[in-house]
């Protein structure tokens, strides 16, 4: 793979990217994704990416990985998507990144991105949502108390994906009583945490889903840490994770506007093929300006995903557009899923056509990693200043 720096990567390099990840994509098509059904993870296919070196993307050169930007990460992920594959097994290593990448210690990078850049270690888990803190994070209750140099962590997270397959994990603890902190975001901290050979520390329970996510339950019971597993500054690490989070909304937005090309690039070619009554269907406006309608909408997406990443890349604030970029590119990629579904008609439904699979994959963005409908308040209260909701 190319490896150009951050402050020169263009147009034809970031082209050149999404050849390679069509290339190796090529290798996994619909049928490998089929036979995982409905929960086998993707093992061959990330291993693959890995080798390949573009789990490491983000990381710097004198760590072992690409030195990419945010830009590049995104179109790997898009182009997975674009490609049929489902980029959620492995994105998580792209945008958790950010936290380790702007906030952690020379120390710990030296000790640990290097083991993440070559294979042999896998960060793949952020523990953040609760069953009674979903997108109100700062009312997590999973602790983190001193005990000597470390810490002693208890408590649980749900919607921990890819824990099963992941060594260290991103961890969001309470340091300090939330009665005793003045505003809500303040007392967390964050960690990173070695999850091999935990014993009864750490119990992590498979959650069945609709969709092939890896998602998992996590019981923290007297976890030990030492002191060196906090990432940046204790108390602060609401602030911390944001930067994971603000990249994980534009990489989002990149695999829904991959799923949405795919849907479109899908349903254009049988609306072309299929007769009906003498002539192909897609003459039909019925079944023409929903394809049409729904391309359009991904290009806008695309606009506001590339305006949120470069606000990223600048170092400026981006929270609002990354937030506007996950909501139109999965309101995009919704309105494509069921443009496709109607024009295959029967077949959208038959597992044969894959067209189902894509459908359920790119329906959980309307709900994760957060809400549209928190997106929505978001906006109104925080960029357009109305009244607040909660």
């Amino acid at each position: 793979m190319t490896t150009p720096s951050p402050a020169t990567i263009d147009a034809e390099q970031l082209e050149e990217i999404r050849d390679g990840i069509r290339q190796l994509c090529a290798r996994y098509d619909g049928t490998y994704w089929q036979q995982l059904e409905p929960e086998t993870y993707p093992a061959e296919f990330v291993d693959a990416l890995t080798e390949a070196g573009w789990l490491a993307a983000l990381i710097p050169e004198q760590y072992g990985g690409s030195g990419l930007p945010l830009s590049a990460a995104s179109v790997i992920l898009e182009e997975i998507a674009r490609s049929g594959g489902n980029p959620g097994a492995c994105h998580a290593q792209m945008y958790v990144m950010g936290t380790l990448l702007r906030h952690g210690s020379e120390a710990q990078k030296e000790r640990w991105l290097p083991e993440i850049a070559a294979g042999r270690l896998r960060l793949q888990a952020f523990g953040v949502t609760e069953p009674d803190a979903g997108s109100d994070t700062t009312r997590i209750r999973t602790t983190a108390r001193r005990d000597g140099d470390g810490w002693v962590v208890d408590g649980q997270k749900i919607w921990t994906s890819r824990a099963e397959h992941s060594d260290l994990m991103v961890l969001l603890a309470r340091t300090t009583p939330i009665g005793e902190v003045s505003k809500r975001g303040e007392g967390l901290s964050v960690f990173l945490v070695d999850m091999r050979d935990r014993g009864d520390e750490l119990e992590i329970r498979p959650i069945k889903t609709m969709m092939n996510h890896s998602t998992t339950e996590v019981f923290i019971n007297g976890l030990r840490l030492p002191g060196d597993a906090l990432i940046g500054e204790a108390g602060k690490g609401f602030r911390h994770i944001l930067d994971g989070m603000n990249a994980e909304r534009c990489l989002i937005a990149a695999e829904c506007i991959g799923d949405g090309r795919w849907f479109v690039e899908r349903a254009s070619r049988y609306a072309g093929e299929r007769e009906v009554f003498g002539r192909p269907i897609g003459a039909n406006q019925g079944i023409q300006f929903p394809i049409a309608r729904a391309h359009m909408a991904i290009e806008a997406a695309d606009l506001m995903r590339w305006k949120a990443i470069g606000l990223y890349e600048a170092g400026r604030p981006c929270g609002a557009e990354a937030n506007m970029a996950k909501y139109l590119a999965a309101e995009a990629s919704w309105m494509a899923a069921n443009a496709c579904v109607d024009t295959h008609g029967g077949l959208g439904f038959a597992a044969e056509y894959d067209v189902e699979r894509k459908f359920r994959e790119t329906r959980l963005y309307q709900v994760a990693p957060i809400s549209n409908n928190m997106i929505l308040a978001f906006v109104g209260q925080n960029v357009l200043k109305m009244p607040r909701s909660y």
